[in-house]
């Protein structure tokens, strides 16, 4: 297993920071070749398209050049606050291009799988919750974009209300109503679902 699937070294990491703060550009290529594909495959979770993936990592090593010297290492470790400017740099796209979190049914379906099956689970649990993935994704996509993202953000990206609304850039009260009725709307159509 090669080096770069290891997780970095945080220590190293800071280093790197406080030197490229200072305009070191081999201390910011290490941290690039370091970091790079863990917050690629993390803008890729969000976005879901390679392409949209690669302009977020780009813009973000910019804002992370640009900002190197704004690194408080007693307020987050080193891959905490790398991971936050991609995901802002990310949010951003999707609020910029209008664009919503895409919900495919069938990787939807896997990633559900892949967190919820238990290892004892027999082949007709498995179909069941396929299943139910599918009808979840299904619903999910009839929901309007910014309620899709709101729900996405707390639910699968296990974000507070406010976090949510910080990165919606929206207040908490519209946030908190938008999951609401937007878990409503999901219950509703997961029941016609069940129904038909």
């Amino acid at each position: 297993m090669s080096s770069a699937a290891q997780a970095p070294d945080p220590v190293q990491l800071r280093r790197w920071l406080q030197d490229a703060a200072h305009g070191d550009a081999q201390a910011f290529r290490a941290l690039y070749d370091a970091t790079s594909a863990k917050l690629f495959g993390f803008a890729l979770r969000i976005l879901h398209k390679r392409e949209l993936a690669e302009d977020v990592l780009q813009e973000s090593f910019v804002a992370i050049w640009h900002n190197a010297a704004s690194y408080q290492s007693q307020l987050a470790a080193p891959m905490t606050w790398l991971t936050t400017i991609v995901r802002n740099k990310a949010f951003d796209l999707l609020r910029r291009s209008d664009a919503t979190v895409e919900i495919d049914s069938d990787p939807f379906a896997t990633d559900v799988m892949n967190a919820l099956q238990d290892p004892h689970a027999t082949p007709p649990d498995v179909l069941q919750l396929s299943s139910e993935a599918r009808a979840l994704a299904r619903c999910l996509a009839a929901l309007e974009g910014m309620q899709r993202q709101a729900i996405g953000l707390a639910y699968f990206h296990d974000l507070s209300h406010s976090e949510v609304a910080h990165q919606l850039a929206l207040p908490v009260g519209t946030v908190k109503t938008w999951i609401r009725r937007g878990l409503e709307r999901l219950r509703r159509c997961l029941a016609q679902r069940e129904r038909t």
